[in-house]
């Protein structure tokens, strides 16, 4: 069955991708899907196993899989130097630190330490108190909004926002330019009108090179002045390469976890009263969800040697697709996974945030933005419930998800709730 499915193209992978993923779990550890020679793999231990063997699994593929083709014809035992010679020629391969690999990814890595720092944090977090009340200042009085729209995609924006440094008086225009969704902004003619990737590479030049020419006392001016271990000045393009993708990657993902928990809460009023009496399972909550509706659909590697995935050989030149979501419902690993579980012992044991050297540094970032906004929503709705003018009844449910392999979310939520001054 899974042979006349196309992972990349089928919605119904889109819509619900777990019996896809259980119908691979079956076959193989390492299922070669036959439309696109990916080895897929979904078991935890060997997901866990590929994350962190950078010696024989390179990250250059990282970002878009099979797409393009290889620059080059794997030669060899050991396609390593293949693989450098030709970084430029894969899609952000040169760029993206999640493409990066050891020890380049790991110089990356350590600029930026000064932004995911516990004092960073703690001041980030008292950012998001305050900015969880203004956004939903913005809507509680209509009874009503698409979750989405209204708080899903702005939070977790402004909120990255800030650690990076961006001024508060530029918040605006970034939500205005960056708090849809992150692809093209596409005219009525077709013709691109914003491009955010490249508007967000513009904006943040111009404040790196303001903060090395007039260094102050901000977050920015920490950024633009960074030094690689060695003493040596990252270019800025380097530095805005990585603002650029630390932004991207802390704003989506959050997006998707908290989409996917109010949905679950607002479909479970049971579980939305326990957590209203009992704010110190909210972290606990928080994990189950990020195992249960892992963000992440998709990571890639390119095997470097031939090596082996649970037992199968696997030969240099291998686009290889490592499943979080597939790994994070392993019966062998979480007993009944398919299940909403708060008492799970083991939900720390997720991969949602991957694992060894690109393992997510944004990760205590989300667990706290998810936190803070669940107790500002528990706080302020006095219930909320999905929208059947919108969802349908419950039972028949209609939700539409983003046409995405790497990533996993609702494009809209539409809820209605009430609050104390609604009653």
């Amino acid at each position: 069955m899974t042979d006349n499915i196309d992972f990349f193209t089928d919605p119904s992978v889109v819509e619900n991708p777990y019996p896809y993923f259980e119908q691979v779990r079956g076959q193989c550890p390492a299922f070669r899907e036959p439309h696109h020679g990916v080895v897929i793999v979904t078991g935890y231990d060997d997901v866990l196993a590929v994350y962190r063997d950078t010696d024989s699994f390179s990250s250059v593929n990282a970002a878009v899989g099979p797409f393009p083709p290889l620059p080059f014809q794997p030669e060899g035992d050991d396609i390593s130097a293949q693989i450098e010679a030709h970084r430029h020629e894969f899609p952000w391969g040169a760029e993206n630190i999640v493409c990066f690999d050891p020890p380049q990814h790991t110089a990356h890595r350590e600029l930026l330490n000064g932004l995911f720092t516990p004092k960073r944090l703690k001041e980030n977090e008292d950012f998001m108190w305050g900015l969880a009340d203004q956004i939903l200042d913005e809507f509680l009085a209509d009874g009503s909004c698409d979750f989405v729209a209204a708080y899903g995609r702005p939070f977790p924006l402004l909120v990255i926002a800030d650690l990076l440094g961006v001024p508060a008086s530029d918040h605006p225009m970034f939500r205005q330019w960056f708090g849809a969704d992150m692809g093209s902004r596409v005219g009525a003619d077709g013709d691109i009108v914003i491009n955010p990737s490249a508007e967000l590479d513009r904006w943040f030049t111009t404040y790196i090179e303001d903060r090395r020419r007039e260094p102050r006392p901000d977050l920015l001016t920490e950024l633009a002045c960074a030094t690689f271990a060695d003493g040596s000045t990252p270019s800025i393009k380097e530095i805005v390469n990585l603002a650029t993708s630390v932004f991207f990657a802390g704003h989506e993902t959050t997006v998707r976890l908290l989409a996917a928990s109010i949905q679950l809460l607002a479909e479970q009023p049971e579980l939305q009263a326990t957590l209203r009496a009992h704010r110190e399972q909210i972290p606990v909550f928080v994990e189950e969800m990020l195992r249960l509706e892992s963000p992440i659909k998709s990571h890639f590697r390119l095997t470097r040697v031939a090596t082996t995935i649970g037992g199968t050989t696997v030969a240099p030149g291998t686009t290889v697709m490592l499943l979080p979501g597939a790994a994070n419902r392993d019966p062998a690993h979480f007993e009944c996974p398919a299940q909403f579980r708060p008492d799970r012992p083991n939900v720390r044991q997720h991969l949602a945030f991957g694992r060894g050297v690109h393992s997510c540094p944004g990760g205590p970032l989300t667990r706290i933005e998810a936190r803070v906004s669940l107790e500002r929503i528990l706080d302020r709705m006095t219930d909320f419930r999905i929208s059947e003018a919108h969802h349908g009844p419950a039972g028949a449910r209609r939700y539409a998800y983003s046409p995405d392999y790497i990533l996993r979310g609702l494009t809209e939520l539409h809820v209605d709730f009430t609050t104390e001054r609604s009653l």
